[in-house]
């Protein structure tokens, strides 16, 4: 049986995308989500989850930036956008950061469960409207990365953190728990969590004070 998460702010979209997926793929669990930081809590209590779906503008999820630190924490997850719009920049920005899949809202049923079996059966979906589109400058990934490539600490570093991580990184800085993080932020203290291992990792730091020394060597930047 396989375990999918569907994540949209609209009730009328999930439940029909429930319905098509159910009528189309046999022995499914599904779990529904309106927010992101509900993902990040299924993605934790229902484990294993075999694919989440994710559309791009719910409440927590202000872009494809902030699912770069979510599939290294859950890397037997297959993630997937749903989106409005078939902007060919975001289907490949989806791809370059390790997303297995992008499904456009306007494909039909049968195009959505085609898509939703290609992932689930390890492969890379995206819609056939891009391979109509420059094929030569495409390239699709067989799978996401599995490692992150390791960093050398340095202050440079603070330069490819996102917005949010950035906001982390300066509340740790200042001694607060991930508690009083994800308060102070309104987000899940679970999202704080994954939010703080992103920024270790991409700052090649071993903890939060070897963190908050960096970002004070930097402090006279402007990292906004």
């Amino acid at each position: 049986m396989y375990r999918i998460i569907i994540a949209d702010d609209h009730g009328l979209y999930r439940r029909g995308l429930r319905l098509a997926l159910m009528a189309g793929i046999p022995d499914l669990e599904i779990f529904e989500a309106a927010c992101f930081d509900t993902v990040i809590s299924l993605l934790e209590d229902q484990a294993p989850v075999d694919l989440a779906i994710l559309d791009l503008n719910m409440p927590g999820l202000s872009g494809q930036d902030d699912l770069r630190d979510v599939l290294p924490a859950h890397p037997d997850t297959r993630f997937a956008i749903v989106s409005g719009t078939d902007s060919r920049a975001e289907i490949l920005t989806a791809l370059s950061i390790g997303l297995h899949g992008y499904i456009v809202k306007s494909q039909t049923d049968e195009e959505v469960v085609l898509a939703v079996n290609e992932i689930l059966a390890g492969r890379i979906y995206v819609p056939a409207l891009l391979s109509h589109r420059s094929k030569e400058s495409v390239r699709l990934p067989s799978e996401a990365p599995t490692q992150m490539p390791h960093r050398t600490t340095s202050v440079n570093n603070l330069g490819r953190l996102t917005s949010r991580q950035k906001q982390v990184l300066r509340l740790m800085a200042e001694g607060y728990s991930n508690k009083e993080i994800a308060r102070s932020l309104e987000i899940a203290e679970a999202t704080t969590k994954i939010h703080a291992a992103a920024v270790l990792r991409e700052l090649g730091a071993r903890n939060r004070t070897e963190a908050a020394v960096l970002l004070k060597t930097w402090a006279a930047r402007d990292i906004n």
